[in-house]
């Protein structure tokens, strides 16, 4: 793995990391989700691991924040934990997105797959639902998130949008909540109201009807869909989920719905099988990756 540097239209140098190189024909960029990088997600590295030894690169697409981390007390396991993306600004992700697409295309490689996890996938149909360029030949969509369903079901979300709202209007818009948002991530207070105002990132509505379908209808390439068989942020069907979220794309039909058995959202445990489904993907998709 190395660590890569992107910079973005705004100046911004964005930290992902790399694994194989540009001497291969085809590169999965995979953009992370929210409170995510290759230091404490395995499922990236498992999945770069495994892609590189069979001839494609992969690359990890990180947040503007997501390698500085901090560490925190989780006093339901009496242990200290690490994250990262305390501070974030998510009306810029298109920008960060086609970054990294740009990036893998300087580098002079045949084919690129997008990819994303998490909130990285609700980035990636962002970008693919609004770009004019034709530089991704394949998508893989993994575990999107309705953030509409998804703010009525995380704890302690409606506690950070008032005091968040009140540390912006007390100037502290920098300050980190004294509540991990959404249960799981320390954030400032401006990161919090980007968050819930990202009206860009709610391209999955097919639980909540809180959004737009516009994005996914927009997409012109192929792809497919990964979910865990037990990803909680489905109301109990993750098949019917991304099923939904299919149905709205504009060659629906050609896409394919990958239910990998047991997984969690984050498929914890299930990194390596996860790993092996986004190789069958791109082998079966990108001719030129057949090993």
């Amino acid at each position: 793995m190395d660590i890569i540097r992107v910079n973005t239209p705004r100046g911004l140098e964005l930290k992902g990391a790399m694994w194989g190189n540009n001497s291969m024909d085809t590169v999965v960029i995979m953009m992370s989700g929210i409170c995510s990088n290759v230091f404490q997600n395995d499922l990236l590295p498992a999945t770069g691991e495994l892609l590189s030894r069979n001839n494609i690169a992969f690359i990890a697409g990180h947040a503007m924040d997501a390698f500085s981390c901090i560490a925190y007390s989780d006093f339901s396991i009496n242990k200290q934990r690490y994250t990262g993306v305390v501070y974030d600004d998510f009306s810029l992700v298109y920008e960060d997105v086609e970054s990294y697409v740009k990036y893998a295309k300087t580098l002079g490689f045949k084919h690129i797959v997008l990819a994303g996890h998490s909130l990285g996938s609700n980035k990636i149909i962002n970008y693919l639902g609004n770009t004019s360029d034709n530089y991704v030949d394949y998508f893989i969509v993994t575990a999107p998130v309705d953030l509409g369903h998804w703010f009525k079901v995380m704890p302690h979300v409606s506690e950070c949008i008032q005091l968040a709202e009140q540390f912006v209007a007390e100037g502290r818009a920098k300050d980190i909540l004294p509540y991990l948002f959404g249960g799981f991530s320390p954030m400032s207070a401006e990161t919090v109201l980007s968050f819930y105002n990202a009206y860009n990132l709610k391209n999955c509505p097919v639980i909540s009807g809180d959004g737009e379908t516009v994005s996914l209808s927009n997409i012109t390439i192929n792809g497919s869909f990964v979910i865990g068989a037990k990803d909680s942020l489905t109301e109990g069907d993750p098949k019917g989920f991304m099923e939904k979220i299919n149905s709205y794309c504009k060659n629906y039909e050609h896409n394919q719905v990958i239910v990998v058995p047991d997984a969690s959202h984050i498929f914890y445990g299930k990194h390596d099988e996860y790993a092996r489904v986004i190789l069958g993907c791109v082998e079966q998709n990108i001719s030129c990756c057949t090993v």
